[in-house]
Formats: structure tokens, sequence, C-alpha cells
């Protein structure tokens, strides 16, 4: 499916989500945000998708945030413009994060402001060695969004959030994967090749079992110990009775490689 500014096509229970708006170095408007929410939902709704990976067009840009010339309206207009944007920026990201299927971002330049957001939002990232992350935010005089301001400072933790926030500092592709805001950094020639390699084996795997991981990390923090530890006894017994886990048990019985099919 060819959308109009974001492209979405299931290759093999693989989903690639490729922002295209190069032009303006897949910056997000309103009507992106639109896409990309329908996308997600699209997503989130379809078994065959075990897998997802989100990425930009060209090579110099993952997404270069919100679009700003969206935001150049009377202030009697912005308030509403932005509430609008945000709720379907916001309602892309909770499906992505509730969904099965992993979503892994694959950074291929830039990811500032909202891109930065985005990708800190996915469950996995690789990254080019050319890639670049910077908040950007308060250069404009705004505060973040797209759930920046909960996955960031999970990720990297409170301190260094708040340097990016405050400071706009530009983040290496090296650097990022020091402070641990991507998982892998490779060669930007390489980086398609490794994160289809990445997905295919994703794929593969016992999908269900993947949406109960991220459950239990999106709630880890959220609740007592002994109240995360009763989630995760549901969750076990849920993925045992499964057909995944009935086929996992059986063949390291057998000491055979499993044949997830995701259900």
């Amino acid at each position: 499916m060819t959308g109009r500014y974001i492209d979405y096509e299931l290759r093999d229970s693989v989903a690639w989500i490729t922002l295209n708006r190069p032009d303006q170095f897949n910056a997000l408007h309103l009507e992106a945000m639109r896409e990309l929410f329908e996308i997600a939902n699209r997503c989130s709704s379809d078994p065959a998708v075990r897998v997802a990976v989100l990425t930009g067009a060209g090579d110099k840009a993952f997404c270069a945030g919100g679009d700003v010339a969206d935001f150049d309206v009377a202030p009697a207009e912005i308030a509403g413009r932005l509430k609008e944007m945000t709720a379907y920026f916001h309602m892309a990201i909770s499906r992505f994060a509730w969904m099965n299927a992993p979503l892994i971002a694959m950074v291929n330049g830039v990811a500032a402001g909202a891109g930065l957001s985005l990708m800190a939002a996915c469950d996995l990232a690789v990254a080019g060695d050319n890639a670049r992350f910077t908040s950007a935010y308060t250069r404009l005089g705004f505060t973040p969004d797209g759930s920046s301001s909960y996955f960031l400072s999970r990720l990297i933790g409170t301190r260094r959030a708040a340097e990016l926030y405050i400071t706009n500092r530009t983040l290496t592709a090296d650097e990022a994967l020091d402070w641990g805001l991507v998982n892998r950094v490779v060669p930007a020639a390489d980086l398609a090749g490794e994160t289809a390699a990445l997905a295919a084996g994703i794929a593969d795997g016992p999908t269900r079992a993947f949406g109960g991981v991220k459950k239990l990390l999106l709630m880890a923090t959220q609740d007592s110990l002994e109240s995360q530890m009763e989630r995760e006894t549901r969750q076990i017994v849920e993925m045992a009775q499964s057909a995944d886990g009935l086929e996992g048990v059986r063949a390291f019985l057998d000491r055979r490689k499993p044949a997830f099919t995701g259900a």
C-alpha cells in the first residue's frame, strides 16, 4: 500500500513502514500523523504481521520531527492544531506499543524531535553509522511529545534525557549505542540488509510471547514487585497453553528447532 506520505508493505510476515517525505527529511505533519495512525491500527489488528520495521525514505533522515511549517498558524489556532496532531501521533504510538508484533526502528539518518520520540517508542533500534539523534523541542520553545518523556527516560535515564531536552545535544550513532538509545550500529550501506535479517528471525518467532514481553515491560514500573510477578505468572501460564508454547516444549524435548506460527 502506497500512501500519500507513508508507504506500507507486508512481505513474508514483516510489515515495512516507510515515512515518505524525503524532501522534508520525512518530517511529520498532520496528514502524515493521521496516516501513521491508520497504519499502526492496521498492523496491530492483522495477525499476519509478526514484526514491523519503521524507517524513512532516502538516506538523510529517519524523521526530522514535526513539520515546523504546520505550527505557523495564528495563535488562536495552534492549540487545536497541536491537539489534533498529537491525538493521531499518540494513538499510533499506543497501537504500536501494545501490539504483539515487535517494532524495529531502522534509523537511516537524522532522528530529531518527534522522530527521536518515535524511534524511542520502538521495541528495537538498528542505526546506520551515519545516524544522528537530537531532541530539538526546546530549540523551538516547545516541550516533548510522542511518548518521548516516557520511553526516553526509561531507555537512558532521567539525567541523560534531561540533558538531551535542555541542551539539544546531538548524539552520534556510537554515542547513542553507548547511552543505550539503540541496540546496534552498522555501516550505513549494510543497514537495510542487517535490519531485514533481524526482522526475518523475529518473524519466525512466537509472536504472542513477544507481545507478552512487551506488555510486561510497559507495566514493569507502574506497580509493586508482587503485582508485577503476578502479571508474570498469568502471562507465562497463558503462553504455556498457546500453540506456540506447546510447540516450544515439544521441540525442546525432541531436540529440534520449533516451528512457531505466532498463535
